[in-house]
């Protein structure tokens, strides 16, 4: 249950490569290297995706789903940030006043 599936090997037939004919006036200094047999294009035994108009539907309420629920979360820390930020501020100016008031006395 849990070993993989392998894909069976590819068992394309190889060509063999063409055998040149040598003339009779002419004769190669060095021999020409054999060419290497290429095998044809491999035909996938994977199954392709469908999309049918009920999964389509799907997909797209469950991306609009997701930006929907992570625009929330952005929204929210936006707000979480604010609301920190002004009330140091306010704490801020409370302080100043306090220190302010203290040397006048």
């Amino acid at each position: 249950m849990f070993t993989p599936k392998y894909p069976p090997p590819d068992t394309a037939p190889t060509t063999p490569a063409p055998v040149p004919v040598p003339s009779a006036d002419h004769t190669p200094a060095t021999a020409a290297p054999a060419s290497v047999p290429v095998a044809p294009a491999a035909v996938s035994n994977r199954p392709t995706v469908q999309l049918t108009p009920g999964s389509v539907l799907a997909l797209v309420a469950g991306g609009g789903a997701v930006v929907l629920v992570v625009g929330t979360v952005l929204v929210s820390m936006l707000l979480a940030v604010a609301i920190t930020g002004v009330s140091v501020a306010v704490v801020a100016v409370v302080l100043r006043l306090l220190i302010k008031d203290l040397h006048k006395h």
